[in-house]
């Protein structure tokens, strides 16, 4: 049995006071016996991709840095295999978002950079982030840790089924999204619900198509719009832990910083997919055209 934990927390415009948030929060996981502690998409500081600024590039950080040498020392220090965030300058004019996995002794795991880049209103990531690279063999693979194979995504890649299945084909034990995702300010609590709905219900369903456990860290709190011109995102936590089936295991509320642990058994997926094939069921001689973009009517 894995012990994980994922933290949610309401961040900070400042990087210190947001990373000493999150120690505290590691220490407590740690606490309570997490052997896997997750942490959110980016929780060094504001969501700064609500606006296109140019200003914004300098909270960009190289491997190792300061916030991964954070986290390596946390990690040596509780023994706790840790997946952080940064946003990685890679090279002069060449940023990701990237996701840090240190294990249990502090040394660094392995590096998932985000594959599915979004461009919507409050969410300029295209301005700031480029795809990760799938041929360089940092797309959809597992990253290898003391506590097991872990297939992790991030945020706008949880809408994609492609992503999960592949992290599933390449031998993941489970899959994690640490994830930044909210509401405008000025939505409708029914365009709320729905939302929230949604998000929950495709993550829940790749834990259903792979029979795997799904750990999810989103961040939580109202974040003000630097140019003014709306009332912000709010963002609405609800980060969760599911596990083979779908089931939600533990929730945590909307508002709170908090931090949500369980114990996961790897052993389940094998008990499931013999109950549930689906892996032996694929029809992969006739998958050819999801490599498409669009398939034209005939």
């Amino acid at each position: 049995m894995l012990r994980v934990a994922a933290v949610q927390q309401h961040c900070y415009e400042d990087k210190q006071q947001s990373l000493e948030l999150t120690g505290d929060l590691i220490d407590q996981a740690a606490s309570q016996g997490a052997q896997l502690i997750v942490l959110q998409e980016l929780h060094a500081s504001w969501y700064f991709c609500q606006s296109e600024d140019v200003g914004k590039f300098d909270l960009a950080e190289s491997i190792p840095g300061e916030t991964t040498d954070f986290l390596s020392a946390k990690a040596k220090e509780h023994k706790a295999v840790i997946v952080g965030s940064i946003f990685e300058k890679r090279a002069a004019g060449i940023y990701h978002n990237t996701a840090v996995v240190f294990d249990s002794d502090g040394s660094m795991a392995g590096q998932y950079r985000k594959m599915h880049i979004p461009d919507d209103p409050g969410f300029y990531e295209k301005f700031y982030f480029t795809p990760g690279d799938a041929e360089e063999g940092s797309g959809f693979q597992p990253i290898d840790t003391t506590v097991g194979r872990l297939g992790i995504l991030v945020c706008w890649d949880q809408w994609f089924p492609e992503a999960a299945r592949l992290m599933a084909l390449a031998g993941a034990d489970l899959l994690i999204y640490p994830t930044a995702i909210g509401w405008d300010a000025n939505d409708s609590q029914q365009e709320q619900t729905r939302q929230l709905d949604a998000w929950m219900t495709i993550q829940r369903s790749h834990a259903v198509a792979n029979n795997l456990p799904v750990v999810v860290a989103n961040r939580v709190g109202q974040e003000p719009d630097p140019t003014g011109q709306t009332l912000g995102t709010v963002f609405w936590g609800n980060s969760f832990i599911c596990g083979h089936q779908g089931e939600i295991i533990v929730e945590a509320d909307s508002q709170l910083t908090q931090i949500i642990h369980t114990e996961l058994d790897f052993q389940r997926t094998d008990e499931v997919r013999r109950i549930w094939p689906y892996f032996r069921d694929r029809r992969i001689d006739a998958y050819a055209k999801l490599t498409k973009r669009y398939i034209d009517p005939v």
